[in-house]
């Protein structure tokens, strides 16, 4: 459940004892108070993924695995110059459409300019679509996408695969971008277009990939609208491995 944001600044005071009340995510309340966390935001303004669950449980996994809290919200006025310093990284896990007004779009802007951190997934590529500052975030805006789930292989580049996997095969919806990001971003993984159908991009198509904005980390994932792919190993280290790296836990995406 999502933390109402009247209750967020106390859950994240060090306040021992805390109790859960109803509509409350419980889980804050029993973590260790001290430690930092992270906004995953999930609010949609059009198509809304049915992964979405599957997304804040694995990454609220990560997390804890990391030494972080994670606090999931769906209220734009988390986004304001009180409570977005209080986050290590903001995480948008498969958002969609504009759902931030001028004032809360400038304090994440700040939030970014400041050395805070930004991790999207998936449809987080397809958020803000009139917010030009954004999409220069994110590193690649979405254009389109094949209909249905699809299966070709991933290549990680650079032995950024997990235990320095190469090829993956792997089975979702497979986004094409405006423009190929190489070049302004540092990629992390391309997908095979010749594995399945309706891909524009040619025979380099990123699909994940890092880059800094000021002293700012980004990482970004095309991957993460299949409800299954949350269970895949692959995936989960995938995730992983941004999440360390948007952090600073990692030097290496």
């Amino acid at each position: 459940m999502l933390l109402p944001l009247a209750l967020l600044s106390l859950a994240l005071l060090p306040c021992p004892g805390r109790a859960a009340a109803a509509g409350v995510d419980a889980t804050p309340a029993t973590a260790d108070t001290h430690r930092p966390a992270l906004l995953v935001f999930t609010r949609t303004a059009g198509w809304r993924h049915d992964s979405i669950p599957q997304a804040v449980d694995t990454l609220r996994t990560l997390a804890d695995e990391a030494g972080f809290d994670v606090i999931h919200s769906e209220d734009p006025a988390m986004f304001d110059d009180d409570m977005l310093p209080r986050f290590r990284a903001v995480v948008f896990a498969n958002t969609t459409g504009d759902f931030l007004d001028e004032a809360q779009r400038a304090a994440f802007e700040r939030y970014i300019a400041g050395g805070g951190a930004f991790m999207g997934v998936h449809s987080g590529a397809g958020t803000g679509k009139a917010w030009p500052w954004y999409g220069g975030l994110v590193g690649g805006g979405f254009k389109n996408h094949p209909r249905g789930l699809q299966t070709t292989d991933v290549r990680f580049e650079s032995g950024r695969g997990p235990d320095g996997l190469q090829r993956w095969r792997v089975t979702d919806e497979l986004y094409n971008y405006r423009r190929n990001p190489r070049g302004r971003v540092d990629v992390i993984a391309t997908v095979d277009e010749a594995g399945y159908e309706g891909g524009t991009m040619g025979a380099d198509h990123p699909i994940a990939w890092c880059h800094t904005v000021g002293s700012a980390r980004v990482w970004y994932t095309g991957l993460g609208h299949a409800q299954a792919l949350y269970a895949e190993p692959v995936f989960r280290a995938h995730l992983s491995r941004g999440l360390r790296y948007a952090t600073g836990l990692a030097d290496d995406c």
